[in-house]
């Protein structure tokens, strides 16, 4: 492809996108999750897709923690959540290293272009191969909820997350895990998810 026909090319490609921004920010509106262990962008936009499908409660994770209805202090760290997969899946589960979930910086929507003008060595991610899990907090008052990626078997919560679940003190607030395997981001198993969501809270402060 000769440079002329290449810019004509992206400048078409470039229209369409443009036109059809609107319905994907739409679709997309909550952002992507906060990532830890070994989770991808790539795992995510699967997941995305999973949670459409109809789930399946038996071969779901258990939550430890938190515990039904456990209360945490207004003044409480910032605590570490945790599940334990079904029997069959425990071999292949990742050990968990308790680190922080962090954000995935993302292009912007016209970053593909410049790849194709100007390639780089930018070398994607590897596809992902093993149990994922999907954490939702709902906090009421809030239209999106928390949500980490991971790999691992627990999430020790953010600073930044504990502070929004404290916008809803002395509320309930509920937590569930999407689990799934995938093969080289593909889903191979599940979706599986809890019956029925966990509930906790976060104390109100008493100080004036």
């Amino acid at each position: 492809m000769t440079i002329r026909s290449r810019i004509l090319w992206i400048t078409c490609a470039s229209a369409l996108l443009l036109a059809s921004g609107c319905g994907e920010d739409e679709t997309n509106e909550c952002g992507e999750p906060l990532y830890g262990g070994s989770a991808t962008d790539e795992a995510w936009m699967t997941m995305v897709d999973a949670a459409k499908k109809q789930k399946n409660s038996s071969q779901a994770v258990t939550l430890d923690t938190p515990s039904e209805g456990q209360s945490f202090a207004a003044d409480a760290a910032p605590p570490r959540f945790s599940w334990t997969p079904p029997i069959s899946s425990r071999t292949s589960a990742a050990p968990s290293r308790y680190a922080l979930a962090h954000p995935r910086r993302s292009p912007g929507p016209l970053a593909w272009l410049g790849e194709l003008l100007l390639p780089t060595a930018e070398a994607h991610l590897p596809p992902y191969t093993g149990y994922i899990y999907l954490v939702q907090v709902t906090v009421p008052g809030r239209q999106c909820p928390l949500e980490v990626l991971t790999s691992e078997l627990s999430w020790q919560v953010d600073a930044e997350s504990w502070k929004t679940m404290g916008t809803a003190a002395g509320k309930d607030l509920s937590m569930q895990v999407m689990s799934a395997y995938l093969l080289e981001n593909r889903l191979t198993e599940g979706p599986y998810l809890q019956e029925a969501p966990r509930t906790f809270r976060r104390a109100a402060s008493t100080t004036p």
